[in-house]
């Protein structure tokens, strides 16, 4: 690999891990910014929401915005717009200027992802691309494993203004490299935007479609969901919008996103199976760090170091993932280990007791490290096989935005799915809690003596020892539900695998290879 390529490689997988990092590396610091800004939790959540949803309407467009303004001139102009909203959200006096700063941001980091992935496959002849899809996979995996345990840190020991401005030189030097290493495809020198139709209505569809579907998901479990107004409203909006888009984007000549490379059978069932992995991989992120902060006491640096063993497999695993395809081993081979190790990942972690140390989550994490590799390289891959080299970004596009959407709907889901197994785990639960049982008059005598013991009034501590065993309910009921959810992971796992077998195996020939190569170039 010459050094441009290196140069290039380091470049995009940077700017990508970069964006990956700041969809999490907030959730750790919601208390601080509410506390320094004088908001409260629920509308400092917004931060959160304002960069999904603009993460989230941005991702599919990026083909058609490379296009009109030039895959380079596009990537660089949404690296600067990245790293000055960086700043701006560092430098927010208030609540509203920071989500106003985030959405931005959201914006500019939506290119990152795509065009990064993009830039990475023209680098490489089509031989080599499963190396390429590797080193992005890469980025993929350790961009959210990192965000918590990098903000964790930086919320323990510094500001949380730094977990934006530490954006700021990276995002210089992204920006100064994609200037001078990233070289404009031939058609980019030459571009005729005066030919290329803007697709208003499908954009305006698209944005108000996936805005209202992705604002739903966030907020449905703290607005009751179909309980709220607001909620039924956004989903009305949501399913209107996306249909319509569907509908226009297959009528209209000039399409933002060219649904019709759908009908590529690899890509329409590895964006299937995409959907599941970013629905395993970000579901089951989201339980870990709340249980073991909520019922084994872990601190938020902590809980980011217990992802860590997974990551380290994964990142340890795909460059061999990359060159075993790259030698001819059929995809379908590690899809279907992967789906394999995510069912184990989910079964083993419910197994989990109060009483686990932190080494029981070793080998769960190994596990979805594993499934993680060997479902992100090999469908990455996947996703572009058979397509000629101009439908490929619309194809990376969509693949990018169906891999977030499951995972907006694995957080959505989960946190409804936990919240609903925990009331049905506490009634239970508080149905043996009977004054005439032996083993319950025991128990609550015991803890009164307990609490006698330690200096609490006679009188008083009837009432505490009461509200010690409701705390101990509390604790097992969520501890139960949060279980319950990684049961759910490997049941969806389960129930998705049939997909599998819609990828084809065939071998692609050198002749082909040799023909998409020089097509590319």
């Amino acid at each position: 690999m010459d050094f441009r390529k290196v140069i290039i490689v380091l470049t995009v997988i940077t700017a990508a891990i970069m964006e990956l990092i700041d969809t999490s590396i907030v959730n750790v610091a919601l208390s601080q910014i509410s506390g320094n800004l004088g908001a409260t939790i629920e509308d400092t959540s917004w931060v959160i929401t304002a960069y999904a949803i603009a993460n989230v309407i941005i991702i599919p467009m990026t083909g058609f915005l490379a296009r009109y303004f030039g895959r380079k001139n596009y990537y660089l102009t949404s690296i600067v717009i990245f790293t000055i909203s960086s700043y701006a959200c560092g430098n927010a006096p208030d609540l509203t200027t920071l989500v106003i700063a985030r959405f931005i941001q959201g914006i500019g980091g939506g290119a990152l992802l795509s065009t990064s992935q993009s830039i990475l496959f023209d680098t490489f002849d089509p031989p080599k691309r499963p190396m390429a899809s590797a080193l992005f996979g890469m980025g993929i995996v350790v961009g959210p494993t990192i965000g918590p345990i990098l903000g964790g840190l930086i919320i323990d020991h510094y500001s949380w203004p730094l977990i934006f401005n530490i954006n700021i030189p990276i995002g210089i030097l992204a920006a100064f490299l994609t200037y001078t290493f990233v070289e404009r495809k031939p058609d980019e020198l030459s571009i005729d935007r005066k030919s290329i139709k803007i697709d208003y209505p499908g954009i305006l569809m698209l944005a108000g479609g996936v805005g209202a579907l992705q604002y739903v998901l966030e907020k449905g479990t703290s607005e009751d969901w179909f309980a709220s107004n607001l909620i039924r409203t956004y989903s009305v909006l949501a399913a209107f919008c996306l249909i319509g888009f569907i509908v226009w984007e297959f009528i209209t000549k000039t399409p933002v996103i060219d649904l019709r490379i759908l009908k590529e059978r690899n890509l329409a069932a590895s964006n299937i199976l995409t959907f599941v992995t970013g629905f395993g991989l970000f579901g089951s992120v989201f339980i870990f760090p709340v249980l073991v902060q909520r019922i084994l006491g872990y601190t938020p640096t902590d809980a980011g170091f217990g992802l860590v063993p997974g990551a380290l497999v994964a990142i340890f695993v795909m460059p061999i993932i990359g060159r075993s395809i790259q030698a001819g081993l059929p995809p379908l081979i590690f899809v279907i280990f992967g789906f394999i190790f995510f069912i184990l990942h989910g079964y083993t972690a419910s197994l989990a007791t109060p009483e686990v140390g932190n080494s029981f989550f070793i080998l769960p994490q190994i596990f979805r490290g594993l499934g993680t590799a060997m479902l992100t390289v090999p469908l990455i891959n996947q996703s572009v096989v058979g397509l000629a080299p101009q439908s490929m970004p619309y194809a990376i596009s969509l693949t990018n935005m169906i891999r977030q959407l499951g995972g907006a709907f694995g957080i959505a889901i989960m946190n409804t799915y936990i919240n609903t197994r925990y009331w049905v785990h506490r009634t239970d639960l508080v149905a043996n809690l009977d004054a005439t049982d032996l083993e319950f008059s025991q128990r609550l005598s015991q803890t009164t003596q307990g609490m006698v013991a330690n200096g609490i009034n006679p009188l008083q501590a009837n009432e505490v020892a009461l509200r010690a065993i409701d705390g101990a309910v509390t604790k097992q009921s969520f501890l139960m539900s949060y279980l319950d959810g990684f049961l759910l992971i490997s049941l969806f796992f389960i129930v998705a695998s049939p997909f599998i077998f819609m990828l084809k195996t065939k071998k692609v020939d050198a002749a082909t290879i040799k023909k998409v190569s020089e097509s590319a170039h």
